[in-house]
């Protein structure tokens, strides 16, 4: 479909969206776009009714496309042409009338204090000190105490850490940087494991948190080492960085934070992408009500 390409540039370079961002909304473009060619031998977004899109989630539903996929597909559909009015490539919108299928969205999974104490006692009775456990420890810790997501812990760089201010400058969605503030546990590893780095690194690797080999982390390995060490406190099936950040704003909300410093300390863009931990703390106390109250 004309434009697609020039869309595609546009949210690479001038919005900033991340390459796996972009290879997304590229395959639900060219999905789209395959569809009404095959279907209705339409190739210019000009030409696209609003009833050709209604019949293209039918078809998405007839195929056991999940809701939560049509969704995202829509945002997509419904972001393309908000891009081509706005360059007046067309003179409509027919994505006007078409209402994405509602879902039940998932309340984040986290895990409790106690569960987070146990871990941090475990990690403390590792016999030795070597380069790799002390590493594998602060990994958990920057998860746990700081809330990153996983991109943001790889993209971490030796110069973002100032152990002077007890600060760390994080580089979340779309290049947008907050400060970070931390307590004296997190300095007192941090010095440790960079003391240690600078012994195990020959080179001068700009990114803080490497391998034994001295290259830097990859996703896959971060993820397998948060699932192996979380699996010591909680038989949860979900045991993914991500859990460690859920449980970082879910705890700092049970304790008192109040919402907007919630939201700037996660990168949130919005405040609606940081309710839903009131939602957890919510259903939270409820549990202890229905267990603790002999009138439930």
């Amino acid at each position: 479909m004309r434009w697609v390409d020039a869309y595609l540039q546009y949210l690479r370079y001038e919005k900033n969206y991340s390459a796996h961002t972009v290879v997304a909304y590229a395959g639900d473009l060219n999905q789209f776009s395959a569809y009404v060619l095959d279907v209705y031998r339409i190739d210019q977004p000009e030409r696209v009714e609003a009833d050709h899109i209604r019949f293209w989630v039918y078809s998405l539903f007839e195929e056991n496309v999940s809701k939560r996929s049509v969704q995202r597909k829509l945002s997509t559909l419904k972001s393309f042409w908000r891009y081509l009015l706005r360059k007046q490539l067309v003179q409509k919108n027919p994505l006007q009338s078409i209402h994405a299928p509602k879902t039940n969205k998932p309340l984040p999974v986290f895990l409790k204090k106690e569960e987070m104490d146990r871990l941090q006692t475990i990690a403390q009775q590792e016999e030795e000190e070597t380069f790799s456990v002390v590493r594998d420890r602060l990994i958990i810790e920057l998860f746990y105490q700081l809330g990153l997501r996983l991109s943001e812990l790889l993209a971490l760089r030796m110069a973002d850490v100032d152990l002077y201010s007890s600060t760390v400058k994080v580089t979340g969605k779309r290049n947008k940087q907050r400060l970070l503030p931390f307590g004296r546990a997190l300095h007192d590893q941090l010095e440790s494991y960079i003391g240690m780095r600078q012994l195990q690194v020959a080179s001068q690797q700009a990114y803080l948190l490497v391998l034994d080999s001295g290259k830097p982390l990859y996703a896959t390995w971060v993820y397998r080492m948060v699932r192996n060490r979380l699996s010591q406190v909680s038989t949860m099936t979900k045991r993914s960085p991500h859990v460690l950040r859920h449980t970082f704003a879910t705890l700092l909300l049970n304790e008192g934070a109040e919402l907007n410093a919630v939201k700037d300390l996660l990168g949130h863009a919005s405040l609606s992408a940081t309710e839903v931990y009131t939602h957890t703390t919510f259903e939270e106390m409820k549990k202890v009500y229905k267990q603790a109250h002999p009138r439930a």
